[in-house]
């Protein structure tokens, strides 16, 4: 019959240097727990400087070991994150373009409120205003250089009156009907509006050429006084338009004409004011006043 093998840690050399070992790691780590527990009660100060040098040693495992337990737990996530991807990038796109169309309505609504808030500067700064509308049309291809009204003799607008945008002038009514009226355009040819230049006062003469630009003659003899940059306002003279209206700038001067451009495009004006004519504002009548007579002033001047 065979022994049975030993259980004895003395038959084997390895099983005997593990034994040792444990107990040499365990008598030593007994020894510094105690060490250290002496040195905390009778030396508080030393051990703190011990704490603070192990914390000090140990600080760049401490952080790999953190990095790694964190990207360990993230794992989930990212892969989540690189599995959505492609659906979250198309979102994004779409939220991208939504945000983007608001804020070219944004801008949009800004420029029409600026515009409109001159426009309603200019009513409330003129009491000669009439009513306020919209240009819905003009002419491009004809020879003659009209607009398009969306008010007419019913909401009180006739033929001559002045009309005119928080840029500048834009020119007078030509027709009316009952709901829209046809606006004769500076750069019309039959149009000729008295200006001024808004610097000097030189008086001129401002003649549409039918081709988008006015024609600018000074009333002054001698050479042509105007000059590229010259702004022109309307002076007052004739009675139809009120003065110091902006009418056009110059840009081109030869020989003894001048060329400019209206400031009022009716391409990219929207809202303008209709006016009453600058002669009949001047002289129309004021509110009728109270009788200043009563009875008894009167049975006063009747006594003898």
């Amino acid at each position: 019959m065979a022994r049975p093998p030993s259980r004895r840690p003395g038959i084997n050399r390895r099983a005997q240097y593990s034994l040792f070992a444990s107990y040499v790691v365990a008598v030593t780590g007994a020894a510094v727990g105690l060490l250290l527990v002496v040195i905390a009660i009778f030396d508080p100060t030393g051990f703190s400087a011990l704490r603070i040098a192990a914390a000090e040693a140990t600080r760049p495992v401490s952080v790999t070991l953190k990095s790694m337990v964190s990207g360990v737990s993230s794992v989930d996530e990212v892969l989540a994150a690189y599995w959505r991807a492609g659906s979250q990038n198309v979102a994004l796109r779409r939220q991208v373009e939504a945000d983007r169309n608001r804020i070219i309505e944004a801008k949009a609504v800004a420029q029409e409120n600026i515009r409109l808030k001159k426009l309603l500067k200019l009513v409330d700064a003129d009491s000669s205003q009439v009513l306020t509308a919209r240009l819905i049309a003009s002419s491009s291809s004809s020879a003659r250089r009209f607009a398009r009204l969306n008010a007419g003799s019913w909401q009180g607008v006739r033929q001559g009156m002045p009309v005119r945008a928080p840029e500048g002038l834009v020119g007078r009514i030509h027709i009316t009907t009952p709901n829209s009226s046809d606006v004769l355009l500076l750069t019309d040819t039959s149009n000729i509006v008295p200006v001024r230049r808004a610097s000097d006062n030189i008086p001129a003469i401002s003649t549409g050429l039918g081709d988008g630009s006015v024609e600018i003659r000074a009333l002054t003899a001698g050479r042509n006084p105007f000059k590229p940059g010259d702004l022109l306002v309307t002076s007052g003279i004739g009675g139809v338009y009120q003065p110091n209206i902006p009418v056009a700038v110059v840009v081109r001067a030869q020989g003894e004409i001048a060329y400019g451009v209206p400031l009022a495009n009716p391409a990219r004006v929207d809202a303008v004011v209709v006016e009453r004519i600058f002669e009949e504002a001047v002289t129309r009548p004021g509110p009728a006043a109270p009788p200043v007579a009563n009875e008894s002033v009167a049975a006063n001047a009747a006594a003898p």
